[in-house]
């Protein structure tokens, strides 16, 4: 818009693309390697990938890393996931706790359930093998860093809550992430399943034990002036940007018409 200054990106938004990058430099690859292995070579894409261990222990080792790094407080992260720590509880001296978006987690996880018992009846029927099941991870991982830089289904349809940084249900990510992987009966594969099941767990205790943290009255860390991401206003430029390419579709399409 005119007359206002660029928003700046900050080190947590940085990351996040960072990780968008890898993501998507990953997910092609598994792509260009399924077609390869599955309709070229006649073998399953799991098979191609353990050829190449390498592959398998960085990428293991990378979602580990990024989980770990969950259960402690961290700066890189976002405001989403670290309100759950009490070093990042800030009193508003309310005491009146409110998390509207609470019973909508119910129906989150209802969906998800669901969606992924789709895939893996699939898997059981043996309509979709481990590399179907590993792709659609890997598309997930990929999901979770569109929905965190540039439109959220959850938060827009179900949630209904103002930014990440307010997410009831920001640790969610990596399980919901590595759900698909519970159909793929491989150490590597169960491990990074069970890492993020924990994270989920420790994340659901807390706010039990600790709702006032995850509540905007109550901790004074969610407000937007102590945001440290900012991707709010990213995100609204960008709906500002597609409005203003769908007016000027509208507008040349008149004019063509005329």
């Amino acid at each position: 818009m005119k007359g206002k200054k660029g928003i700046k990106l900050t080190y947590v938004g940085v990351w996040h693309f960072i990780r968008l990058t890898y993501r998507s430099v990953l997910f092609v690859l598994l792509l260009i390697g399924y077609i390869r292995y599955r309709f070229i070579n006649g073998t399953p894409l799991i098979i191609g990938i353990e050829k190449i261990p390498a592959i398998i222990y960085v990428t293991w080792a990378v979602f580990v890393l990024e989980m770990i790094a969950r259960f402690f407080p961290s700066r890189f992260e976002s405001p989403g996931c670290q309100k759950q720590f009490a070093s990042n509880y800030i009193k508003t001296g309310n005491t009146d706790i409110e998390i509207p978006d609470n019973n909508a987690t119910f129906l989150v996880a209802l969906v998800w359930i669901v969606f992924n018992g789709i895939f893996g009846a699939l898997r059981m029927a043996g309509i979709f093998d481990d590399g179907i099941m590993i792709l659609l991870c890997s598309a997930y991982s990929v999901c979770d860093m569109i929905c965190i830089l540039f439109f959220c289904p959850f938060q827009s349809w179900f949630l209904k809550n103002k930014c990440c940084a307010a997410c009831r249900i920001y640790n969610w990510d990596y399980a919901m992430m590595f759900t698909p992987l519970f159909f793929v009966q491989k150490t590597y594969t169960w491990s990074l399943l069970l890492l993020s099941v924990a994270l989920l767990v420790k994340w659901e205790i807390t706010f039990y034990r600790h709702p006032e943290r995850f509540s905007e009255n109550t901790n004074a860390y969610l407000k937007c002036s102590n945001c440290t991401e900012k991707l709010c206003g990213h995100k609204k430029q960008l709906h500002s940007l597609w409005k203003q390419v769908e007016q000027y579709t509208k507008d040349r399409m008149k004019k063509l018409e005329n």
